[in-house]
C-alpha cells in the first residue's frame, strides 16, 4: 500500500487507515483479528480508534491485539479524546485535566507508553482553546503522545488551533484533522480543506463511503445484517438516504460497472485522491468486507468519470467561500 506523509509532519502513514469504531462492541475479537491481520498484510500501518468508542473497549481489543498479531512498531497508533466517558469533573471535555486523564486511560487500555498520533476529537466551547492545547503540548513533551491532531473542527477553528501551535513557543504543530469527507459529504470543501492545506494539517476523513450509502446496499432496501437496520445506528445513515444521494449512488454504481470494480472502490478512490487528503478512515462489517476496501488500492479513477462524480455531487460556493 502506498505510504503518504501526515501534513507536513516526517510521520508517514498507509494512505488507507483502518477504523475500529465498532470493535468491542458489534465486532468480536476473532473478527477484529482478522481485519487486522488483513490489514497489515496489505500494508495498512494506520489504525484508529477513540477513547469512547464502544465504552473504551475498542482501545482494550486493540491493545490486546498489538505485539501479540502484530508488532507495536508496525502500526501508527491514533486515538482521540474529549468526548464524555462519564459523569466525573475529568470523565470528558477538553480542560487540561480531562484530557490528561483521558490519555492516561487510553495508554492503559491499548498497553502501550505512547500513541503516535493523538487527536483532540471535538471543539469545546466551554474550554478556553490555549488551556486545551496546553495540554496537547504537555503530553507530546512526555513523550506520551508523538504527534497532534483534531476531529470535526470548523474551518475556523481549524485556524485558530493552528495558529496558535505555530506561534507559540515550544507548541506541538497541528499535523491532521479527521472530518466527514465523501461524495455525499462535500461541505468541508468551503472552509475546512482550505484551512487545512494552508496550514499544512493532512484530512483524514472519516465515513468515506457515505455511511455506507455509497456502496448502493440500500438502494432498494435496508439490508438486515447491515447498520442501516440496526436502531441505534440507522439514524446514522438515514441521514445521507436523501434524493441527492440517490442521484450520486447511482452515478458510481455505473460508474464501477464501466470499470469493472465495485461500487465500494470507486467511492474510496474518490475521496482518497481528493487534495489535501492523506488517508480515508474505513471501518468494516468483517475480514471480506474490508478486503473489498483493501481492493481500491489498485484503483485509479480515469479523469473523465472522476470529472463526471465531481459534478453530479457538486456544492454550491459563494462569496467569499472559496472554490476547489
Amino acid at each position: 500500500m502506498e505510504q503518504r506523509h501526515l501534513g507536513r509532519s516526517g510521520l508517514r502513514v498507509s494512505r488507507m487507515a483502518l477504523g475500529t469504531m465498532t470493535w468491542g462492541g458489534a465486532t468480536d475479537a476473532d473478527t477484529a483479528a482478522a481485519q487486522l491481520t488483513a490489514f497489515t498484510e496489505a500494508g495498512g500501518t494506520l489504525v484508529d480508534t477513540a477513547d469512547v468508542y464502544a465504552d473504551g473497549a475498542s482501545e482494550s481489543l486493540l491493545g490486546d491485539l498489538l505485539d501479540d498479531l502484530v508488532p507495536r512498531e508496525h502500526v501508527v497508533l491514533a486515538t482521540k479524546a474529549v468526548a464524555r466517558r462519564h459523569d466525573g469533573p475529568f470523565g470528558g471535555g477538553a480542560s487540561r485535566g480531562a484530557l490528561l486523564n483521558a490519555l492516561e486511560g487510553s495508554l492503559t487500555r491499548l498497553d502501550t507508553h505512547y500513541v503516535d498520533l493523538w487527536q483532540l476529537h471535538a471543539w469545546d466551547d466551554a474550554v478556553p482553546l490555549e488551556e486545551t492545547l496546553s495540554a496537547v503540548d504537555a503530553a507530546v513533551r512526555s513523550g506520551k503522545v508523538r504527534y497532534a491532531g483534531i476531529s470535526n473542527y470548523s474551518g475556523w477553528q481549524t485556524a485558530t488551533a493552528a495558529t496558535r501551535q505555530a506561534h507559540v513557543a515550544g507548541a506541538a504543530p497541528l499535523v491532521s484533522t479527521q472530518v466527514e469527507y465523501s461524495l455525499l459529504e462535500r461541505g468541508v470543501e468551503r472552509e475546512v480543506v482550505p484551512a487545512a492545506e494552508h496550514h499544512g494539517l493532512g484530512l483524514l476523513p472519516w465515513a468515506p463511503l457515505g455511511r455506507g450509502v455509497l456502496t448502493g446496499k440500500y438502494r432498494t432496501s435496508t439490508p438486515p445484517d447491515s447498520r442501516g437496520a440496526d436502531p441505534g445506528f440507522a439514524p446514522y445513515v438515514d441521514h445521507h438516504r436523501t434524493e441527492r444521494a440517490a442521484r450520486i449512488v447511482h452515478a458510481v454504481m455505473t460508474a464501477a460497472d464501466g470499470l469493472g470494480t465495485s461500487p465500494l472502490a470507486v467511492a474510496l478512490a474518490w475521496v482518497r485522491d481528493r487534495p489535501g487528503v492523506v488517508a480515508p478512515v474505513v471501518g468494516a462489517r468483517d475480514e471480506a468486507q474490508l478486503t473489498t476496501s483493501l481492493s481500491a488500492e489498485a484503483l485509479t479513477l480515469p479523469p473523465a468519470i472522476r470529472a463526471a462524480l465531481d459534478d453530479v455531487s457538486s456544492l454550491d460556493f459563494g462569496y467569499p467561500e472559496r472554490r476547489p
